[in-house]
């Protein structure tokens, strides 16, 4: 079920609702793009705080909704000529409807219109930020400026500048029609000389580089994809911007088609965000992000029907309790997988690595004397030095002789302090070599082109040998530990399963008696959409052992 276009009810819809076998299809997709998402990069921008506005619809606007489901209920009975009477002019009247009733009729007075509302709270953040010159984004997508007849830009400019606005601080993308023209306009904004930018995506969305200065953005209509809101908000949550934190707000009138915008960006966005995201792919996906619930949340506003928009967040909430629900399912696994797999082997390896050092380091304290001083000893190919310079330069001679001959495998180079020397060549394109010290394990040592450096930095990995082992023994402990809570952690219960079942419970009541409205004959004489959601929301109706099961669920949810 969906909002109907005319937006004065609900409707029964087939739609592509989800894709299966996402592994296989980004796997495809990948061969051809690298996805970037921004919680993946992380850029320094501002933090968004959103504030959505809602108008309530005048007495007027009401029964010009009313007259669009007619005239749509119409359309779709095919009583009316095409050429006459279409969805396309229904869709078009309804977004006009819901920006600015004076753009179907100019002697309307617009008291309550997003131009009027979107002006003071434009002014009032104009006068805060006065001192710092901020500037703000005004998009507007569906009425554009105009020489003659009414237009939502130039009724914007006239009302901000009732409030106090200097002509030349406000000014339309419209106006700068030459490349040098919109440069010097954005100059002027990033300056804070022009405090108020108005503008459509298509004129004012990539490629607009003015976050310098800008405090907030508004959204007065809705576009037709996500990738517009996208590119509208990129121009505020840029990098550059000198504000920590920006506004941006949404304006929705209450009952009008602007609830099923909103309601088309969800389910476009709800795809995208399928494939654009950072997130590992599962087999098959319709689970929402963060952008689609935020759409969700504003199309439930503009719905004037208490029931619809009780079914609209109770959707966003069981959707978001439904993800949290996938995400703790997710951890669960990998908890599950850690006990089974992963801590084991973490666990063997550092019990093997502590015999290891601990057969090592006595090894090590036996001849520890050949390491510095008087007793130095050294064995390089075959040769025994006792003087670190020579020792040294030997060394490095044998590391240059491997890249000459292009090896880039472990060599035995000779003896040090009982351990057997390995070295290597890092890289056959820079001079960076490696050497080991093999005993019952071994350890790796990044050599530089300083001779006796070289043997100082041998030396010291050995003395390291009692802290390494300090080191794998706290390490076996931190596991230990891990592992325990790990087996605890996979016992528990989703912790918010008796809140989602309860939800979810109410949100089938409502879909099944909003199902039975849109598949319901409208009655002639009725509206289309009255009448249809007109009384108090129906309790569930349970059992006994339902209401103790669900009880006993709380509780047990509540203790955990």
């Amino acid at each position: 079920m969906e909002l109907a276009p005319e937006g004065s009810g609900y409707r029964n819809k087939t739609r592509f609702a989800r894709f299966y076998n996402l592994p296989e299809l980004m796997t495809f997709f990948k061969e051809r793009a690298d996805i970037q998402t921004a919680d993946m990069l992380q850029l320094p921008v501002p933090k968004a705080e959103y504030h959505d506005i809602v108008l309530t619809p005048s007495e007027l606007q009401k029964r010009m909704v009313r007259e669009l489901g007619e005239r749509a209920e119409a359309v779709r009975k095919g009583n009316v000529d095409p050429t006459k009477d279409n969805m396309l002019r229904i869709t078009t009247d309804g977004r006009k409807l819901a920006l600015d009733e004076r753009l179907i009729d100019e002697r309307l007075d617009g008291t309550n219109s997003k131009a009027r509302r979107c002006a003071e709270t434009a002014l009032r953040i104009w006068k805060e930020t006065m001192e710092q010159k901020s500037a703000q984004l005004i998009f507007c997508d569906l009425s554009t400026p105009r020489k003659d007849g009414f237009d939502v830009y130039t009724e914007l400019k006239k009302q901000l500048m009732e409030g106090g606005v200097p002509e030349k601080e406000i000014a339309f993308i419209h106006d700068a029609n030459t490349d040098a023209r919109k440069t010097e306009l954005f100059a002027k904004v990033r300056r804070g000389n022009v405090r108020f930018l108005l503008g459509s995506t298509a004129k004012m969305g990539a490629g607009t580089n003015v976050q310098d200065r800008l405090i907030a953005l508004h959204h007065l209509d809705v576009p037709w994809k996500p990738s517009d809101i996208e590119q509208q908000e990129g121009r505020i949550l840029r990098q550059g911007n000198q504000n920590e934190k920006v506004h941006i707000y949404r304006y929705v009138t209450e009952g009008t088609f602007d609830g099923y915008s909103w309601q088309l960006i969800e389910n476009k966005q709800r795809f995208i965000s399928q494939i654009m995201t950072s997130k590992s792919p599962v087999r098959s996906c319709a689970d929402l992000d963060d952008s689609t619930l935020s759409y969700a949340e504003v199309k439930a506003l503009a719905a004037g029907n208490p029931e619809i928009k009780e079914k609209m967040e109770l959707d966003v909430e069981v959707s978001r309790l439904k993800l949290l629900q996938a995400n703790y399912q997710s951890q669960k696994y990998d908890l599950e997988d850690a006990i089974r797999k992963r801590y084991p082997k973490q666990l063997a390896y550092l019990k093997e690595t502590e015999a290891q050092v601990q057969k090592d380091l006595p090894r090590y304290m036996d001849r520890k004397e050949e390491g510095s001083g008087e007793t130095f000893r050294i064995k390089l190919s075959e040769a025994v030095y006792a003087e670190k310079e020579p020792a040294g330069q030997k060394l490095l001679s044998l590391c240059k002789e491997l890249k000459k001959k292009g090896e880039q495998d472990w060599t035995l180079a000779g003896n040090f302090c009982g351990f057997k020397l390995f070295v290597k060549c890092k890289s056959m394109f820079s001079d960076q070599y490696e050497a080991k010290l093999c005993g019952s394990g071994s350890y790796e040592v990044e050599l530089g082109d300083d001779a006796l450096g070289n043997l100082t930095r041998l030396k010291n990995e050995l003395e390291r040998l009692p802290k390494h082992l300090e080191d794998i023994q706290a390490a076996q402990q931190d596991t230990l530990q891990d592992l325990e809570r790990a087996k605890v952690e996979v016992t528990k219960q989703f912790p918010q399963e008796a809140e989602l079942l309860e939800k979810q419970e109410r949100l089938d009541v409502l879909n099944r008696r909003l199902d039975a409205d849109a598949n319901r004959e409208p009655n002639r004489s009725q509206e289309p959409g009255e009448g249809l959601l007109e009384s108090e929301p129906e309790p569930i109706q349970r059992s006994a052992s339902q209401r103790e099961s669900l009880q006993a669920k709380k509780e047990l949810a509540f203790c955990r």
